[in-house]
């Protein structure tokens, strides 16, 4: 036994269940039941009646617990025969936790929340004593919660991130800087205890370093979903967060398996949010069953709060009717540029791919997919059915060099500059260029209409006066009318978009 004030631990306990259909509630039971484990020398450490069980559980010494089914059977012997105890077992392995504490139902919603389910609640409402039986390898994970709740001790939340590159290490260096302050000021202690990508990945529940580079580099741990699971079971860490800062298809379809083993998810990865709709209701109906949260606030507008600003419009009952702006810091950054200077679309473009704005190949931006797969987010934050075929997607490569190599895409960029210098000369006066997503149609029936095309705007306008690559969304609603709700500032960046995933973190930690 160890004792933590007024934290009870017993330890090598076991759990003796009765089950039977007409057993519940029988007077004279709890006696017998006293009597006969007496009489053999086995002490009782707590007996409770489960209604849900139909039944009752007594707890004994683990050494005792199959002298006391023995004993037990034998003088509910005739209760057997007659079908009124259906099944009298032992589950060993258990311990007790007790302790002391007004807000009980707080603590079993935080171990219900970690997917820990007494086997036995006993409570002394006079008292406001608690004991709860768990099994032995989640005594340590009970206990961490209990000790949070009563004594408001530092919540430990433990990280696993997935992808180190530009953003997941960004994010890794912003967390290790903020995390005495988060400490002090919130309580909370950020652990991030893996590191990982498609190749290896390091493990440390202590927790990460500065010379978290080194341990990545250095490990020679596979990667492995399964691996990483059993390492927080193993280690029995509680509040588990995985942070996808990958582009991975494969990746995504890991997510339940995720949800189900514990962890809650925050994301900058688009790619499970535009999956088609079986799958994006899928999770989120094992997020609900599981009682977790899927975060994901950077798919859209990198830092920008734009998703939560849309989901609480939509949940308060507001009636958005569109939803329009520039969603690529790519094509903002080509197209703010190529509207207002003399210089030809390929060297904006040459600009644009040196400066790291685009993909390495820049077709990926120029298709528009990566502006839809937004679009199509938003779509379904409003609870429209949209796939991602029901996109009409302008795609900004001629057909003659959608198949090409990168590297003769590349050298043959200067065939598109006719084809834009005339439709930026044919414009009206005082007309920009833009590349857009607009989500319009009547947004109250099951899908709306959803295009992305380059369109030209008045230069006074507020998709007109959009700077470098700066993103911009306009919110439309029943109540504002004409006046949309506009949302404008850094669309893209590793630093943007880190900050916003360790918004994400930071919210979802503080809701544990």
């Amino acid at each position: 036994m160890t004792t933590s004030d007024i934290i009870n631990i017993y330890r090598n306990k076991a759990l003796v269940n009765f089950e039977g259909k007409d057993f519940l509630g029988q007077i004279g039971v709890d006696s017998r039941i006293f009597r006969v484990l007496n009489d053999a020398g086995i002490s009782v450490g707590v007996i409770s009646q489960q209604a849900i069980e139909n039944g009752i559980s007594v707890l004994v010494d683990e050494n005792d617990a199959e002298d006391a089914v023995r004993v037990l059977t034998e003088e509910f012997k005739n209760e057997k025969a007659k079908g009124a105890v259906s099944n009298i077992y032992n589950i060993n392995n258990v311990a007790v936790i007790g302790f002391v504490s007004e807000n009980y139902n707080k603590i079993l919603s935080e171990l219900q929340r970690n997917k820990i389910f007494p086997l036995l609640l006993n409570q002394i409402a006079s008292a406001g004593r608690v004991n709860i039986v768990v099994t032995d390898n989640q005594t340590e994970i009970a206990k961490n919660i209990v000790e949070t709740e009563i004594y408001g001790k530092p919540k430990v939340v433990h990280l696993a991130l997935i992808g180190h590159g530009n953003v997941g290490g960004t994010l890794v260096e912003q967390i290790l800087d903020s995390s005495h302050d988060i400490l002090t000021r919130k309580r909370l202690q950020l652990k991030i205890i893996a590191i990982a990508n498609s190749k290896k990945m390091a493990l440390n529940k202590g927790g990460f370093g500065s010379d978290w580079r080194q341990k990545v580099n250095y490990s020679q741990t596979e990667s492995s979903v399964e691996g990483l699971i059993n390492y927080a079971k193993e280690h029995h860490l509680e509040n588990l967060v995985m942070v996808d800062n990958t582009a991975s298809k494969d990746f995504v379809k890991h997510y339940d398996v995720f949800v189900d083993n514990g962890f809650d998810i925050v994301s900058s990865n688009k790619i499970y949010n535009t999956l088609p709709i079986a799958n994006y209701r899928s999770l989120r109906k094992a997020l609900e069953k599981n009682k977790k949260q899927y975060l994901y606030e950077t798919n859209v507008g990198a830092g920008l709060p734009l998703i939560d600003t849309i989901k609480l419009l939509h949940l308060s009952g507001e009636n958005i009717t569109r939803i329009k702006g520039v969603f690529s810091g790519t094509l903002s950054y080509v197209f703010n540029n190529f509207s207002l200077r003399n210089d030809k679309f390929s060297t904006i473009i040459n600009e644009a791919l040196e400066k790291g704005y685009t993909e390495p190949d820049p077709r990926e931006d120029l298709s528009g997919n990566d502006v839809a797969r937004k679009l199509l987010i938003l779509a379904r934050e409003l609870d429209l059915i949209n796939e991602f075929e029901d996109i009409n997607i302008q795609n900004l490569v001629p057909e003659s060099l959608l198949s090409v190599s990168k590297s003769e895409f590349l050298s043959r960029l200067e065939e598109l500059d006719e084809e834009y210098q005339k439709i930026k000369d044919n414009q009206e006066p005082g007309h920009v260029l833009r590349y857009v997503g607009d989500l319009h149609g009547d947004l109250q029936k099951e899908k709306g209409e959803l295009d992305v095309k380059l369109v030209s705007v008045p230069a006074t306008s507020a998709l007109g006066q959009l700077k470098g690559s700066d993103s911009i969304f306009e919110i439309y609603t029943e109540s504002y009318g004409e006046n949309p709700i506009v949302i404008m500032g850094a669309g893209a960046g590793a630093k943007v978009t880190a900050r916003g995933v360790f918004g994400d973190i930071l919210r979802l930690s503080e809701k544990k």
